[in-house]
């Protein structure tokens, strides 16, 4: 029998994207596990959603750490404390080190509210309003050293609307983002992702 992918999370917030994540495990869609969720913040709600769901919810405060690549270096020592195989930025509101890229290589991933490699960085719905764009959406990607600007996985887009504001696009953008980070994790889980420089293929099932 295949062992369930080992997935480790990393949350700053609310951790919408970590219950959909759960919601498909929980559904049998997606053929995972998730080991531990980690988080700088101790009130972060997706600690209490991870508690709900009996896996263990971790606080590393980065303040105690002296500095990005140290703090790193503690969530890679608690991520392969828990088996993980596939760390996933969820709300994960920290640029992560070459610490961490390299003790998980081709296996950090990150849901970006944009259509990259447009608008990369904070308030991306904002940034895609200013600019009048038709169509926005959502990248899950692999994470490199840079911002948001590792390979794509997938995107999904949405129409914009005149009358949008970012409160609004930011909610039909989400809907897209909790069908995606599961569908993406999925394709890892099952060995169907080639990276090829920038290129990220999906294999079909069974390949």
């Amino acid at each position: 029998m295949i062992q369930p992918l080992a997935v480790g999370v990393l949350v700053s917030g609310n951790g919408s994207n970590l219950q959909a994540i759960i919601d498909r495990i929980e559904a049998g869609s997606l053929p995972a596990k998730i080991a531990c969720v980690i988080s700088n913040k101790a009130d972060a709600f997706g600690l209490e959603r991870a508690r709900k769901h009996g896996v263990p919810a971790i606080h590393i405060d980065h303040r105690t750490h002296g500095g990005r690549e140290s703090y790193d270096a503690a969530l890679v020592e608690t991520l392969r404390a828990h088996g993980v195989q596939l760390v996933v930025l969820a709300g994960f509101m920290r640029i992560v080190t070459p610490v961490l890229l390299d003790a998980f290589p081709n296996a950090v991933m990150n849901i970006h509210p944009a259509l990259l490699p447009a608008f990369p960085g904070l308030h991306a719905q904002a940034q895609a309003l200013r600019y009048g764009v038709k169509f926005s959406g959502c990248t899950v990607h692999f994470v490199d050293e840079g911002t948001d600007t590792g390979p794509i996985i997938i995107q999904a887009a949405v129409p914009v609307m005149d009358d949008d504001d970012e409160a609004s696009l930011s909610a039909r953008i989400q809907g897209e983002e909790h069908r995606a980070y599961p569908e993406a994790i999925r394709f890892f889980a099952e060995g169907r992702l080639r990276i090829e420089g920038r290129k990220v293929s999906i294999l079909p099932p069974g390949a």
